[in-house]
């Protein structure tokens, strides 16, 4: 393996990232880093996960060198929310040793913060496009001076229609500049819009463009599944041998909420990205799956990109994706850094047409997936399931505040074990603490309801009627309250000139 030194890249970077478990470089950042440091533009092709963002961050922290000038000097483009923050930690940790200032720019986030940090004079800016030409707009955000330029995932981009926007942005960079551009794929805008914007690039693909339309490290597993079976399935696969961090892929924003709740209930640790979370809820979801406090994601086909975690093992279709592209952006989040993944995913009745389209586009061979069922044997065979699992785990935490909170229900279940319903149960208690109140000899004075209508709730009619005894033996007023202590307030009262009994 090529290390870092090799390729030129200053001790304090490298340090850096030997502080991250990170000793040897990729192909894509054996390929790119010696051209691009001295200043030749870039074109870097390779798939998802091979290591693009330190081929590109790495020289754009060592050209700025250690102690820039406050101000935005470099600009790092990227489509999504998500992978702004992905690729600002990564850059923030390679300048950790530098003077450098980095600022993440992206909506859904007020914008105070990032005002403050652009007026802290942060020199390398990595944004989405929209709040970009928003600061821009307002005189808040100078690219005049942004002489290093990536564009992050430029199909992307094309997918989510910022091509304009992307334009609108190099009008305000300045004409001589140092420019990377990184892609998954080629489509032939993003060839024009290099063709514009950059001077006689180079080409750089890290692999045969045709290797990696499934990739060889990822296991694909393909099920005909019913929707209401679902759930039971990958409550099971998530029990499996050696299942480690989850992402599992749904359609809607509803559909991912609805499994989040389901397989939490099941006592899963789960949780969720997608649009109808606030930007501080996506972040802290997916900081938490980061750290692995949870081990399971759900996310929509938005937070895709950003979902840059090494030690993803399995990877869920909940439904098949609309395109071939779109499934090799979901099932990427596993097989990562060279390691081992599994994509599974379901394919329903009505999808069938879908799925023909990508088994062929991709070549996988298995144009009629398997009739699966939650108690399917080759279910249990294909992910190594355990015998026996069912979909429902409990932990000791959860099963303790399950208890608690129906531990009122349980001793009506059994008293109605016993015969007795909670009513008549209730009933008895009363009794025995009217019957210890009888003892001690705190009874009504005449054994009546007192005349006050100050002590009865209004319109509640008087105790000799069944609302405030729960035996007609006037010794325990419906509020619970001993006679004699009522009878104690009657009397100040009288004192006090209120009406007497009889009065």
């Amino acid at each position: 393996m090529t290390t870092f030194a090799d390729l030129g890249v200053d001790q304090d970077i490298i340090d850096a990232l030997s502080a991250r478990g990170i000793t040897d470089s990729f192909p894509i950042q054996e390929q790119t880093i010696p051209l691009s440091l001295p200043g030749q533009d870039i074109i870097g092709q390779a798939k998802t996960g091979t290591g693009k963002t330190f081929g590109f961050g790495i020289p754009v922290v060592q050209r700025l060198g250690h102690d820039p000038a406050p101000g935005v000097q470099a600009l790092i483009v990227v489509p999504t929310r998500e992978l702004a923050v992905q690729v600002y930690e990564d850059i923030d940790m390679l300048a950790s040793n530098r003077a450098t200032s980095v600022v993440a720019i992206y909506g859904g986030k007020a914008y105070e913060g990032q005002i403050e940090q652009l007026r802290a004079g942060a020199q390398i800016v990595v944004g989405t496009p929209g709040r970009l030409i928003d600061l821009a707009g307002q005189r808040l955000l100078d690219l005049s001076g942004a002489a290093e330029v990536v564009l992050d995932e430029a199909d992307k981009m094309l997918d989510l229609g910022f091509l304009p926007d992307i334009e609108k942005i190099f009008q305000k960079l300045p004409a001589v500049r140092h420019t990377q551009l990184f892609s998954a794929t080629m489509p032939g805008p993003i060839v024009a819009l290099a063709r514009r914007f950059m001077s006689s690039p180079i080409h750089i693909r890290a692999s045969d463009p045709d290797e990696g339309l499934a990739q060889a490290n990822i296991r694909h597993l393909v099920y005909r599944a019913h929707a209401l079976d679902k759930d039971e399935v990958i409550a099971r696969i998530l029990q499996a041998e050696g299942r480690g961090k989850t992402v599992i892929f749904t359609r809607t924003k509803r559909a991912a909420q609805k499994l989040v709740d389901e397989l939490g209930d099941r006592g899963f640790n789960a949780g969720a990205v997608h649009g109808d979370m606030s930007q501080e809820a996506r972040e802290r979801s997916m900081a938490a799956f980061k750290a692995g406090r949870r081990d399971v994601l759900i996310a929509t086909d938005v937070a895709a990109r950003g979902i840059d975690v090494d030690d993803v093992t399995h990877v869920i279709n909940h439904t098949v994706p609309d395109d071939e592209k779109n499934y090799l952006h979901r099932v990427g989040r596993t097989g990562r850094a060279g390691k081992t993944g599994i994509a599974i995913t379901f394919v329903d009745w009505e999808d069938l047409h879908k799925w023909a389209l990508i088994n062929r586009a991709l070549d996988f061979g298995k144009p009629d997936p398997a009739e699966t069922y939650s108690s399917s044997p080759h279910l249990y065979a294909d992910l190594d399931i355990p015998e026996g699992t069912k979909g429902r785990i409990a932990t000791a935490p959860r099963t303790q505040a399950v208890k608690t909170r129906t531990r009122a229900p349980e001793r009506a279940v059994d008293a109605a074990a016993d015969g007795v319903d909670e009513g008549h149960t209730k009933r008895r208690r009363r009794r025995r603490r009217a019957t210890a109140a009888d003892r001690v000899g705190e009874t009504f004075q005449d054994g009546t309801e007192p005349a006050d209508g100050a002590d009865t709730p209004s319109g509640e009619g008087s105790a000799t009627e069944g609302a405030g005894t729960h035996d007609g033996g006037g010794t325990q007023h419906r509020d619970g309250k001993p006679a004699a202590a009522r009878r104690r307030r009657r009397r100040r009262r009288s004192d006090a000139g209120s009406p007497t009994p009889g009065a």
